[in-house]
């Protein structure tokens, strides 16, 4: 078994992203859209990007954005991943000619795997609870709704934090895990202790998982 990747999304501070990085995350989240508490301008993400090391990828979050917002993101952060959270299509999502997610509001009656079949030219679908608004404002929603034949990676989100992030991982076994608000001390403001005890207790429930009988 590959080991769970993570994700810190909604970093603002060079020494959340030092600690993300301390802590073993495979991906460092900047939010693009600015009625987010967690908005960074491109300016500030490729600031702080140039902070990680070889091999942690930076991922660029958008909700509905224009082609010019997009385009100001990708000048400032090339190399980035793409997250889209809005009401964004198909066609809207591979415009860029870049990798990306895409994320699925959870709820129920969501049919997850027609979506997927919709977004198939996403590396993964990003899992987050359905809110009013967009993002899943850190809630968790139920990971029984999740089919067992999604045909696309999936990312883990919604409502994550060190005390259940191991049962997340257990019961939905997913490619990764994203996490923002359940490391935080205040929105935007991540704890580094947190960060430490969330990247800890991924680890814990892939070496759970290893030990399972084959």
């Amino acid at each position: 078994m590959s080991r769970t990747r993570i994700k810190i999304c909604g970093l603002t501070r060079e020494a959340d992203v030092l600690a993300a990085v301390e802590a073993g995350a495979d991906a460092i989240g900047f939010v693009f859209y600015p009625k987010s508490p967690r908005y960074v301008s491109p300016a500030r993400a490729a600031e702080l990007a140039r902070l990680l090391p070889p091999f942690v990828t930076p991922v660029g979050l958008f909700v509905n954005a224009s082609q010019a917002e997009l385009d100001a993101a990708l000048k400032a952060l090339p190399h980035m991943l793409l997250q889209f959270h809005g009401d964004e299509t198909p066609a809207d999502c591979e415009r860029a000619g870049r990798p990306f997610l895409r994320a699925a509001r959870m709820g129920e009656g969501f049919d997850l795997l027609n979506f997927a079949a919709q977004y198939s030219s996403a590396q993964a679908l990003l899992l987050d609870a359905h809110v009013e608004g967009y993002g899943g404002g850190g809630k968790v929603f139920d990971w029984s709704l999740i089919p067992k034949n999604v045909p696309s990676p999936v990312v883990l989100s919604g409502g994550l934090h060190a005390g259940n992030v191991l049962t997340g991982i257990l019961q939905v076994r997913p490619t990764a895990v994203d996490v923002s608000s359940g490391v935080e001390e205040a929105k935007g403001l991540k704890s580094a202790v947190l960060i430490r005890q969330f990247c800890d207790a991924v680890r814990q429930a892939d070496a759970h998982i290893a030990a399972l009988p084959t």
